[in-house]
């Protein structure tokens, strides 16, 4: 139960700063957004703020902004078809209903014989018992109401489309970029919590039942020699405890000035078909704030140039289909490092968020990454590419995302609990 908690917290918390980043550049564009969601599918939870709402779905797989102009969100309203219309003490047209007119009593009937939503921000028409041709203005934040459902309108330069390029590339962008940010946060908070790693030749915390803490040794003990080597940096220590599992070690060690020597076995570990030793102690650590946040960046960088190798390997021809996991072989993951404790836990959202953020600025149609291919092409070409033609690109590199995810997901169902 608590590796479910965690997983929904851990995935939750990546999907939301995800959608954040786009949320929060998109209305500082002027763009409507309608919707803001995390997974897919129907509704569990709806609350509306403003002029968004914000939903929570079935299926945890991602989450969207749904942006005015990104869908045709609206009816269209067409000559001969009769409508309701409530106006507001100006005059201006503030909800216009499209069937259930009954419903509304003050609603005026209006049949349509012109109407411009987006730029003339006009409906023009005959009032019921009249043959007088009138027009109307209608409110920028008019309601279209359908099937019990209302929809506020956008006018033109509160859709996506009508904004600048850098202003559309950017609210797409700032989705991965939240996520790098997140990881960042999340580095240097638990950087200022447990600490900077060091590459002193000293022990840091020590655990309980392993080979260290069986033999004596203690936090902070500063490690001379081990079998008369002398020790200068943490990283020989681990090597030297890494190739000899199950032998006897002589450690050398300077306890608070008084030196001791001290016999040490590491334990055997197996992990991907190799043998190493382990003794049960963690690198040393050391706080400074100014340096929690050096290290913050230096682990973004490091998890962000290894995730980019590891995908390297698709064009060197070394990709396997097990280097891919979806949900299911996260929430395994999720679960082994949970009993590892909260703190790496910690760290394991991080990664998890530097990976989500790199993975959607792949150029891959229906990904962030492919929206901003067509926008490098739109910058060259001077013009943006075909609307339907690009919204055909996404909705096949969609559907096609979505094969692949099944197949990852059977693949970890059979790799975790097949096998």
């Amino acid at each position: 139960m608590n590796t479910v908690i965690a997983f929904i917290v851990i995935f939750g918390s990546l999907v939301f700063f995800h959608e954040l980043g786009h949320f929060l550049f998109a209305k500082r564009a002027g763009i409507l957004c309608r919707e803001f969601a995390i997974g897919f599918g129907p509704k569990i939870f709806a609350h509306k703020k403003g002029e968004t709402v914000y939903t929570i779905r079935l299926l945890p797989l991602g989450g969207y902004v749904r942006m005015a102009g990104e869908d045709p969100e609206t009816t269209e309203l067409k000559a001969g078809q009769r409508i309701g219309v409530l106006f507001n003490e100006k005059g201006q047209a503030v909800n216009l209903i499209v069937n259930g007119r009954d419903r509304f009593k003050d609603a005026r009937t209006i049949e349509v014989e012109k109407a411009d939503l987006e730029h003339g921000l006009t409906i023009s028409g005959y009032e019921e018992g009249e043959e007088e041709l009138r027009t109307y203005p209608v409110h920028r934040e008019a309601l279209m109401t359908e099937d019990q459902l209302s929809t506020q309108i956008a006018p033109y330069d509160r859709q996506f489309n009508s904004k600048t390029l850098p202003q559309r590339a950017m609210a797409i962008f700032a989705g991965p970029l939240f996520n790098f940010i997140l990881a960042f946060i999340i580095f240097v908070v638990l950087a200022m919590i447990q600490g900077i790693p060091t590459d002193e030749p000293k022990l840091g915390e020590v655990i309980n039942n392993g080979a260290a803490v069986e033999a004596g040794l203690k936090e902070g003990d500063r490690v001379i020699s081990i079998n008369g080597e002398n020790m200068g940096s943490w990283k020989e220590i681990v090597t030297v405890i890494q190739d000899n599992p199950g032998k006897e070690l002589t450690f050398s060690i300077d306890r608070n000035g008084e030196q001791l020597t001290i016999p040490v076995t590491p334990d055997k570990e197996t992990a991907e078909g190799e043998t190493f030793g382990r003794i049960g102690v963690y690198s040393p650590f050391e706080h400074s704030v100014l340096g929690s946040f050096t290290y913050g960046a230096k682990e973004v960088y490091v998890w962000t140039k290894m995730i980019i190798n590891m995908l390297g390997t698709i064009v060197t021809g070394q990709f396997s289909l097990d280097m891919l996991s979806g949900p299911v072989g996260i929430y395994v993951s999720t679960d082994t490092v949970a009993q590892s404790g909260i703190l790496n836990l910690a760290k394991w959202a991080g990664v998890l968020s530097i990976n989500l953020g790199i993975m959607n600025l792949l150029p891959l149609p229906a990904l962030d990454g492919g929206r901003l291919l067509f926008f490098l092409y739109e910058a060259i070409r001077g013009k943006p590419v075909d609307r339907r033609m690009e919204g055909m690109v996404h909705f096949v590199g969609f559907a096609l995302l979505m094969l692949l995810m099944i197949v990852v997901t059977w693949n970890d169902i059979e790799r975790f609990f097949l096998q």
